[in-house]
């Protein structure tokens, strides 16, 4: 079980500038679906690289899925050298992506973030336009199954109360 809270704490609290998709983005946005990790896009800069190592370091981060032993290292060089990671971590599991389909890096998607307050931390997410469309390009099942709720929010969000 994934400790949503606690991986969002210390992403924030170690300042890392991220936003956050997926599966928590659109329970923020009203979804009733469950997710069992966290999705995040996070900015490539040099100073956040650090801060997200730092940040996930003590959770003993591995690469999900990976056979146990493997020799897996940690580090702003590791981060640096590669793109997108799912990583299993002691809070639990969280996919950090450096860039996604149809959405771009976390430069491209700024401006499509909100701020909200999320389990008493300030975070950015995903608008709910763009986690749709997002969610179309990436083209899994699971996506799709999750389209039809997120355009009935979209549609009443529009209509206004």
């Amino acid at each position: 079980m994934t400790d949503f809270p606690g991986l969002l704490g210390r992403l924030c609290e170690s300042q890392v500038e991220f936003i956050v998709i997926g599966g928590v983005a659109a329970a923020v946005h009203g979804a009733a679906r469950t997710t069992l990790d966290l999705d995040v896009v996070y900015r490539r800069a040099a100073l956040n690289l650090r801060a997200l190592v730092g940040a996930l370091a003590p959770l003993s981060p591995y690469p999900r899925g990976a056979p146990p032993g493997l020799p897996f290292v940690w580090d702003e060089r590791t981060l640096g050298n590669g793109l997108n990671f799912t990583l299993t971590t002691t809070l639990g599991d969280i996919d950090l992506l450096g860039e996604i389909t149809a959405g771009g890096r976390y430069e491209d998607l700024s401006d499509h973030a909100a701020e909200v307050e999320l389990f008493g931390h300030r975070c950015r997410i995903l608008d709910l336009e763009d986690l749709i469309r997002v969610k179309r390009a990436v083209g899994r099942p699971k996506d799709f199954e999750a389209l039809a709720e997120l355009d009935l929010l979209l549609e009443i969000k529009k209509r206004g109360p």
